[in-house]
């Protein structure tokens, strides 16, 4: 049995993307909890077993799975028919788990320090910054429309979540900017706007 633990409007959310992606909707029981958000709202909810509270979490026949891009990967393993990851074997293996791992390490930092208005040489040095967190993306998407190549992919399902969250923190570079179109044009991102919005109503009751 799979079940996600999630919360609307939260990086649980793209996880609710990449189950429809992979036609997977109806073989993942999606459970709403409430989260401590940052503008104060929410909280602690009894029902969510995330050691820390949050989600996104996902449960695999008594597994537990956290952190987006490792439950990312476990999903792209455990549906390889959908295409969204390449599998254990292929070439462009190695790729796809440096862009889910450079999320981690490097582009959620960055974007978290600089919304937090925070700058140190050893911040710098150890987690780059935005320049050089663009110019990344910049080198890959004038090669080629995704990250991947040619297909949309889960690498771009989860680097681009950040950008449709906060525009403001989105690089300005043609490249970057057509790409976030492309990837924000499927129909897994309005389908997944829709969910979250039907579920945020029962979370609220959930707060209140």
């Amino acid at each position: 049995m799979l079940t996600l633990y999630h919360s609307p409007h939260t990086r649980a959310s793209r996880i609710v993307r990449l189950i429809d992606e992979l036609g997977a909707l109806s073989k993942v029981d999606i459970r709403s909890v409430n989260v401590a958000r940052v503008d104060g709202s929410g909280g602690h909810d009894p029902a969510n077993p995330h050691p820390e509270g949050k989600v996104p979490l996902l449960v695999h026949d008594g597994v537990e799975i956290w952190e987006s891009n490792a439950i990312i990967l476990y999903l792209t393993d455990l549906f390889p028919e959908a295409g969204m990851g390449p599998v254990a074997g292929d070439p462009l293996r190695g790729r796809y788990l440096s862009w889910l791992a450079w999320y981690g390490n490097v582009v959620e930092p960055v974007i978290v320090m600089g919304a937090a208005e925070l700058s140190h040489p050893i911040l710098d040095a150890t987690f780059r910054g935005a320049p050089e967190m663009a110019g990344r993306l910049v080198e890959a998407l004038e090669k080629s429309p995704y990250l991947m190549g040619d297909q949309f992919s889960a690498a771009d399902l989860l680097l681009v979540s950040p950008f449709t969250w906060f525009p403001a923190f989105a690089p300005d570079h043609p490249a970057i900017k057509a790409w976030i179109e492309r990837c924000e044009a499927r129909p897994s991102a309005q389908r997944t706007a829709a969910f979250d919005a039907s579920r945020m109503a029962g979370v609220a009751d959930v707060s209140a």
